[in-house]
């Protein structure tokens, strides 16, 4: 049995939870699967929008999507794996590899949000990095950071 505390997750809130409770922004270990090895696949939920509420928009979520994924592979390139969109239009899934302390994850996205509201530009919004190239918005990006920074004191609130 894994120690969720340990790791600095309030354990009541790991796994599915009713999504007419949960509140956002948020950030929550959604799983934690070991393999053989002793290593350890981390899904964590960044919640954007309360579920059933407000949808982020398409370009919204895809200039968004390319700064986690920029900054995830840049301040975790040991650690992270993947960047999934949630199909409700409401956050994101990131995939980490042995690293699932809740304040590490809080930290670099808090760096993240921050070089989102300092940049110039969407990272890989061209025609060779991106199939939708056309779809980005830097300033929906800086205002989704900017609103997800200002609620970081209640990224622990799940429910």
């Amino acid at each position: 049995m894994m120690d969720f505390a340990q790791l600095g997750w309030e354990a009541g809130t790991v796994g599915e939870l009713d999504h007419r409770l949960l509140k956002a922004p948020h950030v929550k270990l959604r799983a934690a699967t070991p393999g053989p090895s002793g290593d350890v696949v981390y899904s964590v939920d960044l919640r954007i929008n309360e579920p059933n509420s407000v949808f982020l928009s398409s370009t919204e979520m895809h200039s968004f999507e390319h700064f986690l994924l920029w900054g995830f592979q840049k301040y975790m390139p040991k650690n992270f794996i993947s960047l999934g969109l949630m199909g409700c239009q409401t956050g994101f899934y990131l995939i980490l590899f042995n690293e699932g302390r809740m304040q590490a994850v809080h930290d670099v996205y808090e760096k993240i949000l921050n070089d989102v509201l300092a940049a110039s530009e969407v990272p890989y919004a061209n025609i060779a990095q991106c199939g939708n190239y056309k779809n980005h918005s830097l300033e929906l990006a800086q205002a989704l950071a900017r609103r997800v920074l200002e609620a970081k004191p209640n990224w622990k609130r799940i429910i």
